[in-house]
């Protein structure tokens, strides 16, 4: 029974590794397969066409409207009619004390967003950039009118207002105006706030035709389907759109999915929100809960698709004008800051399945980092209240073992003495079970309770930005990447392989290999883990030695290696 304890001991651990692996790809999208490769669509003509003509072509139709409306319902027209009198095209770059973003006349759309607080992932000198209109990215946040020929994202627009948010100054306001077509004006107005990264925008609609129109606006962002760049190749996090509503929660969709017209969404709601996600940054459209609108997913072009919501705005008989007022996201995933701006936009921070249990994790990591004010040593500090909370448990796995241990002379013994008799030697060991008051399986169970925590705790540190560009010490200047000297990596493996040596070893000598090659094989994926979730790992393992080594030694135990012996 011992030998088959042990090889339940580690398929639970390896079972929940890759559990933990899989589980987090499927939620993600992803292939469940052990080291999968991403898959990235060839997108070099596509991202070229796409960056000179960034919109969908007529044919593709979205949800059908909620009114009734001239022409082309339910579509955004691939380009806008002719204007009397062309506007020069422009970029306006404008800029607060956390964004440098970038606008374009045409349709006053946002083109660019850049960062200031956080650093490029594959290049630490430079800014984060997540929306971008460039030959390698292309990721906008568009808005217009449909229901007739009515300003869209691709009609010109007049610029008005600062570019610079100064000192003492703790708003912005842009002016996006458009020239009347078919009598119908769209004035766009984006207020941006000192030290936010959230925009208000305002869209008024003015009517000075000689005939009542029936406008519907659309709100949409615009992405490639290509994998952010520095994403790692062991461990995949999500990246695509993703719409949350009260009555289907968050739905993330896969590009994959748009691609083959499979998406399945919630497509009419009062309440909810549209995003674009991918790890660490997410942007989103949010419209005032009460308000109608409907969601879609389409693919735009060759590997671009589209997420976003169209509403109603009511009929305006000549001389009207209607206001609608909404908000665009475009940051970190802050996860207070999220939650203070929409129900469920906390949930672009995709914890996985465990949610339930990593959201207080979560929380508890925030307050010692604000006591401790290092997300290292508040990682380390959440790991030791984890053994404390469940020492109990821990005591009862690793009293099991040294019990183990103390017998297990006795019971290889008796293997090596019945091994020609396979049924006796199962009637004499659970006999020395019985005499010994030894239960082989009573260190499982303590360890099957904790797995569900761990696995959520990973996603924690998986997860948070705000271990982007975290020092902890020394060498440790990016908790969110790799050692770059391949240091605590190593020190994991040699703390799991010290930890192996102090568990009893299996009389079996296939399952004692293989105790000894599985954390040699796990380990290695940790070279490439962020620095935090080895972090965490390491304190893990050496509070978990010191506590076997305890309750050994108090059990009159003492503290033996066993080293492997291979032939």
């Amino acid at each position: 029974m011992n030998d088959i304890r042990r090889t339940i001991l580690w398929v639970i651990f390896g079972f929940s590794l890759v559990l933990l692996w899989d589980q987090w790809q499927l939620h993600n999208g992803k292939k469940a397969t052990f080291f999968p490769k991403p898959e990235v669509a060839s997108a070099a003509s596509g991202n070229a066409a796409a960056a000179n003509n960034p919109v969908a072509s007529s044919a593709n139709a979205l949800p059908s409207a909620t009114v009734a409306i001239a022409a082309s319902p339910g579509q955004v027209p691939s380009s806008a009619p002719a204007a009397s009198a062309p506007t020069p095209r422009e970029k306006i770059e404008v800029e607060t004390d956390v964004l440098k973003l970038s606008f374009d006349t045409e349709g006053g759309s946002l083109v660019r967003s850049e960062f200031t607080q956080h650093r490029d992932l594959v290049d630490p000198k430079k800014n984060m950039v997540l929306l971008d209109q460039s030959a390698s990215r292309v990721y906008m946040a568009q808005t217009g009118l449909i229901g007739g020929n009515f300003p869209t994202h691709k009609t010109a627009m007049k610029f008005s207002g600062e570019r610079t948010l100064k000192d003492g100054q703790n708003e912005l306001n842009l002016r996006f105006e458009s020239d009347e077509l078919n009598g119908v004006k769209l004035v766009k107005t984006y207020t941006l706030k000192r030290g936010s990264y959230v925009i208000d925008v305002k869209h008024e609609v003015v009517n000075n035709g000689q005939a009542s129109v029936s406008p519907q606006l659309y709100m949409q962002l615009v992405r490639d389907g290509n994998a952010p760049e520095g994403e790692s190749a062991f461990y995949f996090t999500f990246t695509g759109p993703a719409i949350y509503t009260d009555a289907k929660k968050y739905n993330k969709v896969d590009f994959g999915d748009i691609e083959k017209n499979k998406a399945e969404i919630d497509k009419t709601s009062t309440n909810g929100y549209v995003a674009m996600v991918q790890h660490y940054f997410a942007s989103a459209w949010l419209l005032p809960d009460g308000v109608q609108r409907e969601n879609f997913v389409r693919k735009v072009d060759t590997n671009l698709y589209a997420v976003g919501m169209i509403t109603p705005l009511a009929e305006l008989a000549p001389g009207q004008s209607k206001v609608l007022t909404n908000q665009l996201f475009s940051g970190p995933q802050e996860e207070k800051v999220l939650e203070s701006l929409s129900p469920g936009l906390d949930l672009v921070k995709d914890y996985g399945w465990l949610a339930m249990l990593s959201k207080p994790l979560y929380w508890l990591l925030d307050q010692l980092h604000s006591v401790l004010q290092n997300w290292g040593w508040a990682i380390v500090a959440l790991v030791l209240l984890l053994k404390i909370a469940f020492y109990w448990l821990n005591a009862k796995a690793y009293a099991s073992m040294a019990k183990m241990k103390a017998i297990n002379p006795k019971i290889m013994e008796m293997r090596e003495r019945l091994k020609s008799n396979p049924q006796q030697m199962q009637q004499e060991m659970m006999k020395i079970y019985r005499e010994e008051k030894v239960n082989p399986m009573g260190g499982c169970f303590p360890i099957m309770v904790q797995i569900p925590v761990f696995i959520a705790l990973y996603w924690v540190l998986l997860s948070s930005v705000e271990m982007r560009n975290a020092p902890w010490v020394l060498w440790i200047h990016d908790l969110s990447a790799p050692d770059p000297y391949f240091i605590l990596p190593l020190v994991m493996t040699l703390t799991t392989l010290l930890q192996t040596a102090l568990n009893p070893a299996p009389p079996d000598p296939m399952q004692a290999k293989l105790m000894w090659m599985m954390p040699l094989i796990f380990s290695v994926m940790f070279f490439f883990f962020p620095a935090g979730l080895v972090l965490y790992w390491i304190t893990n393992n050496i509070l978990s030695i010191a506590q076997q080594w305890m309750i050994n030694t108090r059990m009159g135990v003492p503290p033996q290696f066993n080293l492997p012996k291979f032939k």
